[in-house]
């Protein structure tokens, strides 16, 4: 700031483009002897506190800002709780286009932070995607500031760190890096925040996910380096571990790292009720998974092949295949399924039942009976349908239906020696992934006897004493 506020004046309003912006706001004022102007956007700023502070700038006298002015204003004469200075002009765009309102007295080579702004926001209600039968039914919001005090509310840790960063040439997206200073890895968190630094785009469009392509790294890779949760107590148990999370504004989804394999199949519905059946939830749900990425490639393989069964399954396969080949069919149902899933997302609510009606009478009942599937695809294929619903992670539900049809087309190529290269494919392929330097498959590769216990039942809080080695916590006692 020059000082000259006739030139600072129209320098910011040139470079906001205020006279072609009508929801860009400048006040011209005149308070205690001194020209002052007042840059806001509007549906930012409240106006009951601006005229709360107008009220106060108006009983000023001359001579109350003789001496000091800048300091007087700060500490004395704008009762505001969040208040800030700057002497940089770019940083006052920033900042006006960010919400805070920014006050330039005549006379002052510093202009002055007000950060009234408030947002549009929605409730927090319960996810969709996490919900429980027991529980709390609050959830993140799109709003950064109302997230971390979610997470505050669950964890009052004076260790509890909140860093803010900014990323985006143009978008300027605010992002706090969440941890405990007592608990979570120094280097790793050094890691993490180097990552985000580096990240050089003009904005990020998608929140969360695009931020996850510039840090996540692998973008041909349809696995999940990190996890997603939109449940503040999901986030603050594993803050409890040790993991880092990060918190995008604009969206109500938190980034948790590091994440292995098993993080994505855990849900809160199974810490919501008694060990023993959290233990036997967790076992359903491991079954379905598995379920929905071999199933219908080893029923395919044992229905071409059916010198594989034994006489006590020789039920299996069709006895008939019909004029479609099998693979086709399979193809099909695989793409038609994918197609009503969309379908469902775009359909407004109260059609919704109608579309589930259409898509059972074609595909469960037509065309069965016009002969283009065999029943006992569409029996296979709602069992892989069913398992992927039942993956507490949509990322991971997409990277296992993905792998289901690799595995399908080098079964329908290759035969038996297909189906054992892709199930070694996989295996393979997951072991040399990591998250920030943390293995995929970790604890059962490398193994972790307790890890492995806590990842295949679920333990008891009680016996729960110890944190995951895995990330190098500074107190490794629960």
């Amino acid at each position: 700031m020059s000082g000259n506020f006739d030139e600072d004046i129209s320098y910011l309003k040139e470079r906001m483009a205020v006279e072609k912006s009508f929801d860009l706001i400048y006040l011209d004022l005149h308070y205690a002897g001194r020209k002052i102007g007042m840059f806001l956007v509007d549906g930012f700023g409240k106006d009951e506190i601006m005229l709360f502070l107008m009220k106060f700038l108006s009983e000023l006298l001359p001579e109350d800002l003789e001496e000091h002015p800048l300091d007087k204003l700060l500490k004395t004469y704008i009762p505001y709780v969040e208040i800030d200075k700057t002497d940089d002009l770019e940083k006052v765009v920033d900042q006006v286009l960010a919400g805070p309102t920014v006050m330039v007295v005549e006379g002052l080579q510093e202009a002055v932070i007000i950060d009234s702004r408030t947002y549009p926001v929605r409730g927090p209600e319960e996810p969709d995607m996490e919900r429980v039968v027991r529980g709390s039914r609050d959830g993140f919001v799109e709003t950064l500031i109302f997230n971390c005090a979610l997470i505050r509310r669950r964890v009052r840790d004076s260790s509890l760190r909140m860093e803010y960063l900014q990323v985006g040439r143009r978008s300027k997206t605010d992002i706090s890096l969440c941890y405990l200073d007592e608990l979570a890895d120094s280097k790793l968190v050094e890691e993490i925040k180097r990552s985000l630094e580096k990240i050089d785009t003009d904005g990020l469009p998608m929140a969360e996910k695009t931020l996850e392509e510039f840090v996540g790294g692998r973008h041909w890779n349809p696995y999940p380096t990190v996890r997603y949760t939109e449940r503040p107590d999901t986030a603050a148990a594993h803050l409890y571990e040790g993991h880092v999370l990060v918190i995008v504004d604009n969206s109500p989804s938190v980034i948790i790292t590091p994440a292995t394999f098993w993080h994505h199949l855990q849900h809160a519905e199974e810490y919501r009720n008694k060990p023993i059946v959290g233990a036997y939830l967790r076992l359903v749900r491991f079954i379905a998974v598995w379920a929905s990425i071999f199933i219908l490639p080893l029923w395919y393989l044992l229905a071409t092949n059916t010198n594989l069964l034994p006489e006590q399954l020789s039920y299996i396969g069709p006895s008939e295949i019909g004029v479609v080949p099998l693979i086709l069919q399979i193809l099909i149902i695989e793409i038609g399924m994918d197609m009503l899933r969309m379908a469902a997302i775009h359909t407004p609510t109260s059609l919704g039942t109608a579309l589930g009606l259409v898509a059972a009478i074609l595909i469960g009942d037509v065309a069965v009976k016009v002969g283009l599937f065999v029943p006992e695809i569409i029996l296979y294929l709602a069992i892989a349908a069913i398992g992927t619903f039942a993956t507490p992670s949509y990322e991971l539900s997409l990277a296992n239906r993905l792998f289901r049809l690799v595995l399908l087309a080098a079964t329908y190529i290759f035969g038996v020696i297909g189906f054992m290269i892709g199930l070694v494919f996989l295996v393979l392929f997951l072991l040399r992934m990591k998250s920030y330097n943390v293995p995929y498959l970790w604890p059962f590769i490398p193994f972790n006897f307790r890890g492995f216990r806590d990842v295949l039942i679920r333990s008891p809080i009680p016996l729960k004493n110890r944190r995951p080695v895995i990330l190098h916590p500074e107190d490794p006692d629960r």
